[in-house]
């Protein structure tokens, strides 16, 4: 399968936000309790925050025969904010061809991202370090990720 990706248009939003939500609802599922994923992913994501957001920073989809498959964003300070494939493209090479994409836009800046603890295996493999480990609350709720950071120089 041939996998590409192309800029993000506000028209990919609501798609993104459900990609969203199924990912986390089913690829983290082994790493935090339910009660984490439903404060995580409340299946009610403000679409004109998160289109400004992505339209702010430097967002890609992935696409496969015009079906989005993944996306991820990154900031002019080389802050990864989200990456996610949907949960039936895992394994495929998606999530490295998006981070590839993203982390040279910023280079030669230094990538920071907050890794959950499902993506921080595919971001030691990137060379990413783990700067510290984090309890994050949402809705009262504890969620563990991790501060990681590629160095490029």
């Amino acid at each position: 399968m041939r996998y590409k990706t192309r800029k993000y248009t506000p028209e990919d939003c609501g798609t993104l936000a459900d990609l969203f939500y199924n990912t986390v609802h089913s690829v983290n599922a082994e790493d935090y309790t339910e009660e984490q994923l439903a404060v995580w992913a409340t299946g009610r994501v403000d679409l004109n925050q998160w289109n400004e957001s992505f339209l702010a920073h430097y967002t890609l989809v992935a696409v496969l025969h015009e079906e989005i498959v993944g996306f991820g964003d990154i900031d002019e300070s080389g802050y990864l904010d989200r990456l996610y494939v949907h949960k039936d493209h895992q394994g495929r090479g998606i999530a490295t061809l998006l981070c590839e994409q993203l982390e040279a836009h910023v280079y030669p800046k230094e990538v920071t991202t907050h890794a959950s603890i499902t993506a921080k295996p595919f971001f030691i493999k990137r060379g990413y370090c783990t700067i510290q480990e984090q309890q994050v609350a949402r809705g009262g709720i504890l969620l563990t990720n991790y501060i990681m950071v590629k160095r490029t120089a």
